[in-house]
């Protein structure tokens, strides 16, 4: 299984980006995929996931209301619209994928742990 994210770039505060990212491999299903990011000298945090049971979506308090997950199941793909981009936003955004199969009542969307599957990351850098 492959992931595969793109977007990232250099943004002024205030400004958008929309990142993108694609599983593939044989015969790959995703039950969720979700974002997360690293900035320099902190830990790996959650931002967003869907659920495509039900589409549902999760978001960090830190980017609740700016950010919006979006996706096609049928494609394996996920994205991330950031919208109202800050400097504290700055880092490198990962998708990651949990497989069908998953179960429900199991899976915890804001844990790294849960995800089995991880891309190489995006670099997000937004200037003040």
């Amino acid at each position: 299984v492959q992931l595969q994210a793109s977007g990232g770039g250099l943004v002024q505060a205030g400004g958008s980006l929309r990142l993108s990212c694609a599983a593939s491999g044989r015969r790959f299903s995703s039950y969720a995929m979700g974002w997360f990011r690293q900035a320099p000298g902190k830990e790996r945090e959650f931002v967003a996931a869907i659920t495509w049971s039900d589409y549902s979506t999760d978001y960090a308090d830190s980017v609740r209301g700016r950010f919006t997950v979006s996706g096609d199941n049928a494609k394996n793909t996920v994205y991330l619209e950031m919208n109202s981009l800050k400097p504290d936003d700055t880092a490198v955004y990962s998708c990651a994928a949990a497989p069908r199969g998953t179960s429900r009542s199991y899976f915890n969307p804001y844990s790294a742990g849960y995800y089995p599957y991880w891309g190489q990351g995006t670099q997000v850098t937004v200037s003040s």
